[in-house]
């Protein structure tokens, strides 16, 4: 399958694929904690082949990892957000259990906060149990907590490389400055040569490791940063993308007309582009390009790391996980942003492979995020852990599963999302929301949250929201935004 797929690919585009056919004949004792390899990608919607997000997606190496494995379609975020996202899967806790909605410094999620204090982060865990640690790159908000890692290869700062000036977005739009916050988002190429990009610097510190001799079990993380904006990576990527040839999202200019209040003030976000300024300044092309440019960066970047395992000792007993922070909106509902609770935003890949997962299953039960944790535990052999808030998914690893799941996004306090099999709910925190039937109306198109032939199933949604909802946790913060900044200082005046 994998040299299938790189004939097929190698007639389409240019990939400095090494061969991964021959492995080292010395090989470790097995062990029945097999190793684990963690992928987190930055701000990665569905556009991947193996999940048909996008037409035009050119992803080899993560489509020959979703057929090694078990790819969940349907997996949902924690919070359409990094900060509060990566927090949640790291802890196993939900936002609204640890009032952790917005970013918050890597040292301080354990920092005054009842929920946290003595949690016991996924590496952390994975390190009490006798695995060697290793990480390198984005993976919490930042990097990591300090000292969390047995061996840590640090982040580069930011996003760049970076050129002198930007090539057509300023950051800040018709945004007031002094209200919002200045975005990142900007699209080219840039720079020269992949080894001027962190990723692929990140993905040599992962091949190096991957090289090693090791006494005992390892668990190796690495978190790329593209696609996250700005959306820069050497030409070669565009030139896969050709601008004519491209399909552009769905989008209705009226797509907005019936959803509440509060779901316009989340969803308003004058320092990005607007759908219809990228209609009309002729941009929109050259935005969706430069995304699917830089997926099919990192997705090189992700098979330069396959090839390094497979021709590892390693390659037979190693848990894969790939999984990102949340999806991203590309036009979709009228902007280019995460920051929202409906499908492109909150909808994000996840995988796994290696021993004891089936090869080739696709599974669209709705899942979460927070579910990586104890999932991993399981296919590890280790104990659960009893803090963990998520269900493992090794359960949903076969075909014949029928098991009923759902999957919740929360965006603040008390702004929840729910994706069961056929419905997206979403209730904010005045008790308003929207009801999407994604069996008639996949693009979450017509709000039916008042319609009288749904109230049972709004009910019946009602019924899964989080029953605790704490307060915004005094080291998170989203200044992004002036709803975020007016719902954290309301309620914590009326707390006082």
């Amino acid at each position: 399958m994998i040299l299938t797929n790189r004939l097929l690919f190698s007639l389409l585009i240019v990939l400095a694929f090494k061969s991964c056919t021959v492995k080292p004949e010395q090989q470790p004792p097995e062990s029945s904690n097999p190793n684990v390899l963690f992928i987190a990608i930055d701000d990665l919607n569905n556009w991947l082949g193996c999940m048909k997000g996008h037409p035009n997606a050119l992803t080899p190496n993560m489509d020959r990892l979703a057929a090694r494995g078990v790819l969940f379609t349907n997996a949902h975020c924690q919070a359409p957000l990094c900060g509060p996202s990566r927090a949640s899967l790291m802890t196993g806790l939900r936002p609204s259990t640890t009032g952790i909605y917005g970013m918050i410094d890597d040292n301080k999620i354990r920092s005054d906060n009842p929920a946290t204090t003595n949690i016991k982060f996924l590496p952390e865990y994975f390190r009490e149990q006798g695995y060697h640690t290793m990480g390198i790159g984005k993976l919490f908000h930042s990097h990591a907590p300090d000292g969390l890692f047995d061996e840590s290869g640090g982040r580069y700062k930011g996003f760049g490389p970076l050129p002198e000036e930007r090539f057509v977005w300023d950051g800040q739009g018709t945004a007031d400055r002094e209200n919002y916050g200045r975005t990142s988002t900007d699209w080219g190429a840039f720079p020269g040569a992949d080894s001027l990009m962190p990723d692929h610097q990140s993905a040599d510190w992962v091949i190096e490791r991957l090289g090693r001799d090791y006494q005992q079990p390892f668990f190796l993380a690495v978190g790329f940063l593209r696609p996250h904006v700005p959306l820069y990576v050497p030409q070669k990527w565009f030139d896969l993308h050709p601008v004519e040839a491209l399909e552009m999202p769905p989008y209705r200019s009226d797509d907005l007309d019936d959803v509440p209040p509060v779901a316009l003030k989340i969803n308003d976000l004058p320092m990005m582009p607007t759908t219809e300024w990228a209609i009309e300044s002729g941009e929109w092309p050259n935005i969706v390009q430069a995304y699917l440019a830089c997926v099919s960066f990192v997705d090189h970047q992700v098979g330069r790391v396959l090839d390094a395992l497979d021709q590892s000792r390693f390659a037979d007993n190693t848990v894969i996980v790939l999984w990102s922070d949340h999806g991203y909106r590309l036009g979709e509902k009228g902007t280019f942003a995460k920051h929202a609770l409906w499908q492109p935003a909150t909808n994000a890949p996840l995988m796994f492979a290696g021993p004891g997962v089936p090869k080739g299953l696709v599974q669209h039960n709705p899942v979460e995020m927070l579910s990586i944790y104890p999932t991993l535990l399981e296919l590890c052999n280790l104990p659960t852990y009893d803090r963990n808030q998520g269900i493992s998914l090794a359960p949903l690893m076969n075909a014949f599963s029928t098991t009923d799941t759902y999957a919740i996004t929360t965006f603040g306090h008390k702004n929840h999302g729910i994706r069961t099999e056929d419905f997206r709910y979403i209730e904010y925190e005045d008790g308003l929301g929207e009801l999407y039937d994604h069996r008639s109306d996949p693009e979450e198109w017509e709000n039916l949250f008042s319609h009288p032939d749904y109230r049972e199933v709004v009910e019946r949604h009602r019924q899964l929201l989080p029953q605790d909802n704490v307060n915004w946790n005094r080291h998170s913060q989203y200044t992004f935004q002036p709803y975020f900044v007016e719902q954290k200082a309301r309620l914590s005046a009326g707390s006082d």
